[in-house]
């Protein structure tokens, strides 16, 4: 168990050195225009503050050229005017808009940050590595019970029996039932095996309100923001519980800002006595400023007590008169009772937290933000995490070690976590996929799907979940041909062969590891085009490729939305064109041969998949051989 959690915290650190060290060398190496080309800076800018919020200081940073970048609300950025690398003024981005960027700081914001040519740069923050090790040094026991299970070094309880549930949701299928029903009798650990357009943060949802009827303590987390926002929203239907969000308030979305622990520290009752408090140390620091601040200059080597004392014999001393003796003592006294006015707030304020966490049913944050202070004394009884197909096993630990049971939902089959050190690649192994492939009876796969058009979900189905899904009579048969104003009847899928063109070969642009293939961008646009000029909307349809390079050719010709496929992962839209990109003699596929990454690519579409490719070059891998069999066997392969 040593050896292995040594291992751990040595991979933690390969990663956060691997980030650091991306970030600074890029920021190093590049000119900030270039950066901002990549999307991860923004220049010229200049800053305007705008006032607090939550407690934190806003600043809006604006110009009048139009803004373009991957940096969005949630992110670290670093501040400076000149080398970003010398500078360590940092803030989160609380929102964007088209001329201007607007961030918030956790401190006082220095004058040459409200200037013009202003630059920001997305940062990595290692607050969340900190955070994972800290919590392996001292993991507890719970979180030592779930390595065990994964160490062969100790076997599952098998489940107790199932309660009578009255369910809330009364659609759930019964794959969805069977789950919440394991997860509620589990002894120890349940895994929800949920594919893509199952409804599995549904499931979570029903799961979490029922844990809590049996009065049971719940921590609710995911690795990203983002769905931890998309549980708290539907939970708070439920008008019953009682629910708080840790976490930064400008990483939370707007709409679920109320659930916030800031928002309810800064409006609870005792909230009135902090402020009573403030004004308090106010008069004290305008008072403070009438005597003489005991400097070194002035002190010439007396320690506090003994001006105190000094002072009370009305004595000076080394040159120090009385009068500036007594001075000295009235300032280091009214000192005194402003630390303790800070010491009364902080104390009032850990009561506030400790009220608004006992009284809540469900505590929701981040795997990282599990870690906070506040909620450090908490007993969980269950400890339910989503995307755990997508989290490390550091990071998943952290809001296990917490609680006396825990539920983890993910796909195994979809993407795993993004790990940037080759030294840490061993940290793609999760636990969730570990526990799944030990003891497939402590999971229940959620087996209907109501995302896709049952042609689309053939391939799929047959590939990655050994046809163990079936879609959903409400989905089964939509096409794009109910929402397109056209009377040609179009199939749900298509596969556009480029195999037979001269110029159709993938290539590298410079000074990049990325790889583009122009023909494929054109299609993929011209595609685009057409559906928008039959009156599609441009929110419906997505353009996916797995190099970033090929993302950004595309991206500078079309308003459609084009992402890697990590940006698209637990989403969906009517329409998504893939450009695969590979298209060389020797059969090389790179990391196309990541089939998780084709999994989450092909069932991202709802209504029409139009997949673009050299099938030649893709062949040479036997499960993309399988796909372009797939789709000559059904007539959907179109040779131009």
């Amino acid at each position: 168990m040593k050896k292995y959690i040594k291992n751990l915290i040595r991979l933690v650190n390969y990663e956060r050195d691997a980030e650091i060290d991306l970030m600074t060398h890029e920021i190093s190496t590049m000119s900030g225009q270039k950066r901002e080309e990549l999307g991860r800076a923004i220049n010229k800018l200049k800053g305007k503050y705008v006032g607090k919020e939550l407690g934190m200081q806003i600043v809006q940073f604006g110009r009048s050229e139009i803004i373009d970048t991957e940096i969005s609300v949630g992110d670290m950025v670093l501040i400076s005017t000149d080398n970003p690398l010398r500078s360590d003024l940092t803030g989160t981005v609380t929102e964007k808009g088209a001329r201007f960027i607007k961030v918030a700081f956790d401190k006082r914001i220095p004058k040459w940050a409200l200037k013009k040519k202003v630059r920001l740069d997305l940062y990595a923050n290692d607050i969340t590595f900190r955070r994972m090790e800290d919590n392996l040094n001292h993991l507890s026991l719970k979180g030592k019970n779930a390595l065990e299970y994964i160490l062969n070094q100790r076997n599952p309880k098998k489940n107790r029996p199932t309660p009578y549930i009255n369910y809330i949701d009364q659609s759930l299928n019964e794959s969805q039932k069977s789950a919440i029903e394991n997860s509620l009798s589990c002894e120890n650990f349940f895994l929800i095996h949920g594919p893509f357009g199952t409804g599995k943060t549904r499931t979570l949802v029903e799961l979490i309100s029922q844990e809590t009827r049996q009065n049971h303590k719940v921590l609710a987390t995911a690795e990203s923001n983002a769905a931890v926002d998309n549980i708290l929203e539907r939970l708070m239907d439920n008008k019953k519980l009682n629910l708080t969000r840790l976490g930064h308030p400008q990483r939370v979305s707007k709409h679920n800002i109320t659930q916030t622990l800031a928002y309810k520290v800064e409006n609870h009752d005792l909230n009135r006595k902090i402020k009573k408090i403030h004004k308090k140390i106010d008069k004290l620091i305008g008072k403070r400023n009438n005597f003489t601040k005991p400097t070194p200059q002035y002190r010439r080597g007396y320690g506090d007590y003994d001006i105190l004392h000094n002072a009370s014999k009305g004595k000076g001393g080394r040159g120090i008169s009385p009068e500036k003796m007594k001075s000295m003592a009235q300032w280091i006294e009214i000192n005194q009772e402003i630390d303790e006015a800070h010491d009364d707030i902080k104390r009032i304020e850990n009561r506030m937290i400790k009220d608004i966490i006992d009284k809540s049913d469900v505590i929701l944050a981040t795997n990282s933000s599990a870690a906070l202070e506040s909620i450090s004394q908490t007993k969980f009884d269950v400890a339910i995490i989503d995307e755990a197909s997508q989290a490390t096993i550091p990071s998943i630990l952290i809001p296990i070690a917490k609680a006396h049971r825990f539920i983890l939902a993910g796909d195994h089959k979809q993407l795993p976590p993004t790990i940037i050190s080759e030294k840490a690649g061993a940290l793609e192994k999760t636990l969730f996929e570990e526990l799944i492939k030990m003891y497939p009876f402590k999971s229940q796969l959620l087996n209907v799907q109501y995302r896709m058009n049952s042609l689309l979900m053939k391939f799929p189905n047959q590939e990655f979940y050994n046809n163990g899904l079936k879609s959903d009579s409400s989905v089964d048969d939509i096409t794009i041909n109910d929402i397109l104003d056209s009377s040609y009847d179009e199939e749900a899928l298509l596969f556009i062969d480029t195999s037979k063109i001269e110029n159709n070969g993938e290539r590298h642009l410079k000074d990049s590891k990325s790889i583009v293939n122009k023909l494929e961008s054109e299609i993929a646009v011209n595609i685009a085009n057409d559906y928008l000029n039959a009156g599609i909307d441009e929110d419906d349809i997505g353009i996916i490729s797995p190099y970033a390079d090929q993302v950004k050719l595309i991206q500078d010709k079309t308003p459609i939305e084009v992402k890697t496929v990590d940006g698209f992962q637990g989403r969906e839209k009517e329409i998504i064109i893939i450009s695969t990109v590979r298209s060389n003699n020797d059969g090389n596929i790179g990391f196309l041969k990541d089939l998780r990454r084709l999994n989450v690519a092909i069932t991202r579409a709802k209504r029409k998949l139009i997949i673009i490719g050299n099938k030649e070059t893709l062949k040479t891998n036997p499960t993309y051989s399988r796909l372009v069999d797939f789709v000559e066997d059904k007539n959907l392969l179109v040779e131009i």
